[in-house]
């Protein structure tokens, strides 16, 4: 593995802080102005590491990680036991 895939893996990690720490946002004791500023911050900072990081590992290992951050994929049971038609 290259440096870049390794500084790409990195920035799609260092993303998950920044979209994590958005629901938090609302229980902070400032103003709502101050709030909406620092979410919407926070989440242009979550989009740019994730696709720089994407771009960074290229196609193949951006698309495999994609799948990893999806929700829907997280309790999934892997059919490691199918049988092959043949």
């Amino acid at each position: 593995m290259n440096w870049r895939t390794k500084l790409g893996i990195i920035l799609m990690i260092a993303c998950v802080p920044a979209f994590l720490a958005i629901p938090a946002l609302p229980f902070l004791e400032t103003d709502s102005e101050t709030k909406i500023k620092l979410g919407t911050i926070l989440l242009v900072i979550g989009e740019v590491l994730f696709w720089v990081g994407g771009i960074l590992v290229g196609k193949e290992l951006f698309t495999k990680y994609k799948s990893y951050f999806n929700p829907i994929n997280w309790f999934k049971k892997k059919d490691n036991n199918k049988i092959s038609e043949e």
